[in-house]
């Protein structure tokens, strides 16, 4: 089924949206929330939360794509899942993986002030990778929105592991040194 036939469900409140979204999009799901979480259980807890944010989120809003929608719900209850773990069951999260290899670019920090330059540093973020080639973007996207290992990015790329950590390696040393061009370094 197409996703404008599935919005189309939602806004008609029937019930076979979430059967029809399940169908097409489980899969996907599953793969953000368990490469943040690395655990079965939070997983399915997660993807079946995004089913119930997407029936009470949909309408008022009209998703153009569907499955990014569904992956940024599903990201964001992953990720809050994530941080009320403690520490130690995070050890095989790529998440956890993802973001240590990118605290030397950009820190995560909560107060007001420093949400608002979380923003300036996401959109410097997105205007750096515009400067970088298609194959580095992808790479760099995969590896810290999906959180995918670098295993996974390496097949998708039919490349070798090195290969894919070398990219990463000079896409977030480019991304550091565009940062403190813009006066953003952390």
């Amino acid at each position: 089924m197409e996703d404008s036939e599935i919005v189309e469900l939602y806004f008609s409140r029937n019930e076979n949206a979430i059967s029809e979204t399940r169908t097409k999009y489980e899969k996907y799901l599953r793969t953000i929330a368990y490469n943040i979480l690395a655990n079965n259980e939070d997983t399915d807890e997660c993807v079946n939360d995004t089913y119930f944010r997407a029936w009470g989120s949909i309408p008022p809003n009209r998703p153009v794509k569907l499955s990014v929608y569904l992956g940024a719900i599903v990201r964001n209850l992953a990720i809050s899942v994530f941080r009320k773990q403690n520490t130690a069951s995070r050890a095989g999260s790529q998440y956890a993986l993802s973001l240590d290899e990118l605290a030397e670019c950009v820190s995560g920090n909560d107060s007001p002030e420093e949400q608002v330059e979380a923003g300036v540093i996401a959109k410097a973020v997105s205007d750096y990778l515009r400067t970088v080639s298609s194959d580095a973007r992808v790479i760099f996207v995969c590896r810290y929105y999906y959180n995918d290992p670098i295993s996974r990015i390496a097949g998708y790329f039919g490349a070798g592991e090195s290969k894919i950590k070398s990219s990463l390696f000079r896409t977030r040393n480019g991304l550091k040194e565009y940062l403190k061009k813009e006066g953003l370094d952390i």
